[in-house]
């Protein structure tokens, strides 16, 4: 049975060498193209950057500043004692103001 004139006994078509290597070189370019193009996305270098905020470079300087500095540790102790025995009184107002001060400095407002 001959299917779309396939095998009908009939002379088979001669090979056009010319074609056949030109698909063929096509084909293996391409792939090589493909092979360039991954490998140069492999090994491009990659670039991260990081980028600190006003405020995050602040932060950090207060931060830094703030193990710089000497502590008296005889008034701390003083302080921690007072608080354990009940005898520290914290006043209010005076500590809103303070805070409300600190704010103003730090974020550059009027008090």
């Amino acid at each position: 049975m001959a299917i779309n004139n396939v095998n009908n006994g009939g002379p088979k078509a001669p090979v056009d060498n010319v074609k056949l290597n030109n698909q063929q070189s096509q084909t293996q370019s391409a792939a090589q193209q493909e092979v360039a193009a991954k490998n140069t996305q492999t090994t491009a270098p990659r670039q991260d950057s990081v980028s600190l905020t006003q405020s995050a470079q602040q932060l950090s300087q207060v931060q830094k500043k703030g193990t710089e500095t000497p502590v008296n540790q005889e008034k701390v102790d003083k302080l921690k004692k007072a608080i354990q025995s009940g005898e520290y009184k914290i006043d209010a107002d005076s500590l809103a103001q303070k805070i409300a001060r600190l704010e103003a400095q730090v974020f550059g407002l009027k008090p």
